[in-house]
């Protein structure tokens, strides 16, 4: 792995962490679910348009098509939508350390359903980082935490695991930025949709609301993606997830320096050894020396 694939992981990471505590300050003053679809409909068209220019097309494979329409609903409307409705209430922090478990759920999802084989370094890793959340959890709980956002959370986190099995068939015919744009706009439908039956839609216009939107909308929704295909196709999908281990050690520092949102020891410890448990699995994955990387 060289220089410049470590700079492009490093980044792709610190963008995606930061999310939530830009989520935490969009629905402070707007309603999460209809600020989140028009984010998604500004991006997908966005992300439909650079595919354009990039010459790739929107006709897709069946597969595809069926990944695509997967993959907006779970991310999208389920994940990110619960996320968004659930940062009413729970704090950024606690959000990305509960999201911050997908690479961990995705490694126990496939030793279920996929009989991939686990190392016996990616079982140890497997309780250590589930433990380090509990750890975190039970810390938050004892503080009064909002234990049905933290339900939104958990489920779309099941939600985003479900979502990252799916789109590994999404990219066998090209075309990643536009099915990326597509996925975007079928989340912005599901959730125009929902946001009337689940809150009452409000926008109060204020200058954190602004810069966190346009944020949001162009960093990590273009942006890191844009990040991440580059990534994938410089070093392949294995070694590029190992850069999800710095995902809770990001996210809770962000939301620490911008949100104000207290850590305590227990929370450090918590921190470090879900980051640790999602370092021994992503690297027991690793290909041996030699082989040739995942595509």
């Amino acid at each position: 792995m060289d220089f410049r694939a470590i700079a492009m992981g490093l980044v792709f990471a610190f963008i995606w962490s930061s999310a939530f505590t830009s989520a935490r300050i969009i629905v402070a003053d707007a309603s999460p679910l209809f600020s989140l679809a028009l984010r998604f409909l500004i991006s997908g068209f966005l992300g439909v348009l650079i595919a354009r220019v990039m010459g790739q097309s929107w006709h897709l494979t069946r597969s595809q098509w069926r990944a695509t329409i997967l993959f907006g609903i779970c991310q999208n409307a389920l994940y990110l939508g619960l996320n968004f409705y659930a940062m009413q209430t729970v704090e950024a922090s606690v959000a990305a350390i509960i999201a911050s478990t997908m690479p961990l759920l995705v490694a126990f999802a496939g030793f279920l359903f996929l009989g991939e084989k686990l190392r016996p370094v990616a079982v140890l890793g497997l309780f250590a980082g589930f433990a380090g959340v509990a750890l975190i959890l039970s810390t938050r709980i004892g503080g009064g935490v909002d234990l049905f956002g933290v339900t939104l959370c958990c489920i779309g986190a099941l939600a985003l695991t479900f979502a990252t099995l799916t789109i590994r068939g999404a990219t066998s015919g090209g075309n990643f930025m536009m099915v990326v744009g597509l996925q975007m706009l079928v989340g912005s439908a599901v959730l125009f949709v929902a946001a009337p039956m689940f809150e009452t839609i409000f926008v109060h216009p204020t200058v954190p609301l602004a810069l966190a939107f346009t944020y949001t909308t162009l960093f990590p929704g273009l942006l890191a993606t844009l990040i991440w295909v580059l990534l994938l196709d410089r070093i392949g999908a294995t070694r590029a997830a190992t850069f999800h281990f710095l995902n809770p050690v990001f996210g809770v520092s962000i939301a620490a320096i911008l949100l104000g949102e207290q850590l305590g020891p227990l929370d450090f410890v918590g921190v470090g050894i879900t980051t640790l448990g999602i370092l021994a699995v992503q690297l027991s994955r690793q290909p041996s020396q030699g082989s040739t990387a995942s595509t």
